[in-house]
């Protein structure tokens, strides 16, 4: 089955390096960063979706994706392919998030005020929004290395515990 993942976090909570350590090999990516010089991203990402699932190409969406707005606009291209939604909430300190932030060079920088703005309109997914499948990510110790956990649902992750 074809399959939309869905990353969700804020910047520097490690969502690109999971998708290189757990997903590069089989899904394609698709990422508003990597679409610096448009002009409608959000167009052309709904578009790059479209294209991955008419082939048949699972893919992962690797974006801050902090509101339900946010998502459901990537949800609803789903069930015309028959897609599977799956989630991944990276679980992360702010600290942690600006201080891996602090080590990127260029454009792969952003502003600290961002992760801020992230921060303050992260909402938890929840299966109620159309995912078939939720995890909860955390950065291990071990350097490169992550905690995988399927998502329970009574949990109440936001800015507050971040």
């Amino acid at each position: 089955m074809i399959e939309i993942i869905i990353f969700i976090g804020l910047q520097g909570a490690g969502k690109s390096t999971f998708y290189r350590t757990h997903f590069a090999e089989t899904h394609a990516l698709v990422s508003k960063d990597l679409m610096r010089n448009n002009k409608r991203p959000a167009r052309r990402q709904a578009f790059l979706i479209a294209e991955h699932l008419k082939a048949g190409t699972s893919l992962v969406v690797d974006n801050t994706n902090p509101t339900r707005g946010d998502r459901q606009d990537i949800i609803e291209i789903a069930p015309d392919y028959q897609a599977k939604i799956i989630g991944y909430y990276f679980d992360s300190q702010i600290a942690d998030c600006l201080t891996r932030n602090r080590q990127r060079e260029g454009k792969a920088r952003v502003p600290d005020y961002a992760l801020y703005m992230t921060r303050n309109k992260l909402v938890p997914p929840d299966y109620s929004e159309g995912f078939h499948r939720l995890f909860q990510v955390k950065i291990a110790e071990n350097p490169g290395t992550f905690e995988i956990h399927p998502w329970v649902q009574e949990e109440k992750l936001g800015p507050e515990s971040i």
